[in-house]
């Protein structure tokens, strides 16, 4: 059998049986199983020809001299092409809907289909927010702590709430801050907050700053970065402990080195964005993770890109072993992206 050749319908039903009873069992599939389970019956020396010719094109592995054979990650790759997402319960919708609106914002809903996703299909839940190229002041908020520190707390128009502590090089009193805020919130309320930094910047460097007192006491809350927003992805990983009872063929070194790769931001958005390449709304199922990192070997990730009404693009997926439901794990995937798209604040 040619290793690069398509298969034809025949090879691919039984291949895909082989994939099904794998991922059921978890065991390696003989030839006398798949001729019991296939509606149209072949004999089990048949299948097993069948079998040797799929090991030889590379979808088969055969663990032992005496086992049965085992899908390889070209198999799955083959199988998740055939798949269609399941169709989610009617009460684990629900669930996901009303747990999303029990968030305050957006960020915090992502976060909780982080939370979501994991439970649903038992594997590695992740999730990251990006915010908007361009970010609208709604307002914002100064609190004294003492001793000259601030509490900043910057909302946009996307709902998103930004709080930061800031240390002033002078005293500011509270009356001072009140003018402040009423002053950036009169004055920028809507704009751009690139715009809105520039144009205090420009009222700063003016003369008639020295004459006021509001712009005066400004300056030292806008070189603490007073409009200033943290543009990095937000992210969010829950679950990794699923991975421990499985199977990976891992040494205890190289799971600590999984363990601990999950656990770094920049690592997961690496994940993600090699992963979610499509056009928006495109649910994307890949398998053998090697590239990635090298524990990820036997591990598939699925996951869909999109933007959510208020502007921040969203990112949630599932990460688990190649032999997960997939089914499952992609009907719980776009369930939990239609319930985000259709909430607006």
């Amino acid at each position: 059998m040619d290793s690069d050749a398509p298969l034809n319908a025949r090879l691919q039903d039984i291949l895909h049986a082989i994939v099904r009873t794998y991922i059921e069992t978890g065991e390696p599939v003989g030839s006398h199983t798949i001729a019991q389970r296939r509606n149209q019956r072949l004999s089990a020396a048949s299948i097993r020809n069948v079998m040797a010719g799929l090991a030889d094109a590379g979808y088969l592995s055969q663990p032992h001299t005496s086992a049965g054979r085992v899908p390889t990650e070209k198999a799955f790759r083959d199988y998740v092409q055939s798949l269609v997402a399941g169709r989610m319960p009617s009460a684990d919708a629900a669930r996901i809907r009303i747990e999303l609106l029990e968030a305050p914002t957006v960020a915090a809903r992502v976060e909780r289909c982080c939370h979501i996703l994991t439970e649903l299909t038992s594997n590695v839940g992740i999730t990251a927010a990006l915010p908007p190229a361009v970010r609208e002041l709604d307002q914002i908020e100064l609190v004294p702590l003492g001793d000259r520190r601030i509490l900043v707390i910057l909302v946009t128009r996307d709902r998103a709430v930004h709080n930061r502590v800031v240390v002033l090089d002078e005293f500011v009193s509270s009356d001072e801050l009140v003018n402040i805020r009423n002053y950036v919130n009169r004055n920028f309320s809507g704009w751009r907050l690139e715009d809105a930094r520039r144009e205090l910047l420009q009222r700063i460097a003016e003369e008639r700053a020295i004459y006021d007192a509001v712009l005066r006491k400004l300056t030292l809350l806008y070189r603490k970065g007073l409009l200033d927003v943290d543009v990095a992805p937000v992210v969010h990983m829950e679950g990794a402990s699923n991975l421990l009872g499985l199977d990976l063929h891992l040494t205890r070194e190289k799971l600590r080195d999984l363990l601990r790769a999950l656990e770094e931001k920049e690592r997961l958005v690496e994940l993600l964005n090699r992963v979610l390449e499509q056009p928006t709304g495109s649910l994307e199922v890949r398998v053998g993770l090697e590239e990635a990192h090298p524990a990820m070997k036997e591990l598939a990730i699925i996951g869909i890109s999109f933007q959510m009404p208020s502007g921040i693009w969203a990112k949630i997926a599932v990460l688990g072993p190649m032999r997960m439901r997939y089914e499952k794990v992609m009907g719980a995937v776009l369930q939990t992206r239609r319930a985000l798209e259709s909430m607006q604040f």
